[in-house]
């Protein structure tokens, strides 16, 4: 459906075809002054985002504005950077059944204070249903989120209990997403928690005793 609605004339510099004007006949003068503004949302009446164009045709008289649906459907989805702030925003609520959409089916997801990562969707819905279990006072909060990548996302986030901070609860996490069935999905997730034990400098010699062991016993790599 094509919305038309005239406006007044231009008042802006003349342009640089502006010596066309005199020679051309009026369709033509209008297609030299026709100008594509990008893509912008806007809403159905259902309130689903329906991505539109504007196209803007400009002549000697008046100025018409035309609205084009678009046909790219990655303009109605949420953003990656959104999809993870759903995430956790489910998760602070106690929603699991909101999150549910969010991870994909076969999605792998690494918390590094376990041995082994949680693999498929209802391994990980499990695991944080055990969390959401600890305490309902117990909350995400985003210290930080990258949003210009359309399919990875890094967070820092901390713990918070009753609006004060958790101890030993800081952590960044990575997640890696696809399109799925026309939905933007989790596929894979990795948190890294601030340990509750910091050995600092000592860390630095374990590493190093480590790696001195490597060097005199090379087959000792086969069993890391």
């Amino acid at each position: 459906m094509l919305l038309n609605s005239t406006i007044s004339p231009l008042t802006s510099p003349a342009s640089p075809l502006s010596h066309f004007d005199n020679k051309a006949s009026p369709r033509t003068a209008a297609l030299l002054h026709t100008s594509v503004i990008p893509t912008i949302p806007s809403r159905t009446m259902r309130g689903s985002r329906v991505p539109q164009t504007l196209i803007m045709f400009a002549s000697s008289g008046n100025q018409t504005t035309v609205v084009v649906p678009s046909q790219d459907g990655e303009e109605t989805m949420e953003s990656a950077a959104d999809v993870v702030r759903s995430f956790y925003r489910g998760i602070n609520d106690q929603d699991l059944a909101s999150v549910e959409d969010l991870i994909a089916e076969k999605c792998v997801y690494e918390d590094l204070i376990f041995s082994a990562p949680f693999v498929g969707r209802k391994a990980i819905l499990e695991f944080f249903k055990k969390f959401d279990s600890i305490s309902t006072e117990l909350k995400f909060v985003i210290d930080d989120i990258s949003s210009q990548d359309s399919s990875a996302v890094g967070v820092t986030w901390h713990l918070e209990w009753k609006g004060r901070s958790f101890p030993f609860s800081k952590g960044c996490s990575f997640y890696r997403l696809e399109v799925i069935d026309g939905k933007r999905q989790i596929i894979y997730g990795r948190d890294a928690v601030e340990p509750a034990i910091k050995p600092g400098e000592a860390a630095l010699v374990a590493i190093r005793g480590v790696t001195w062991l490597l060097q005199q016993f090379p087959q000792l790599a086969d069993r890391l």
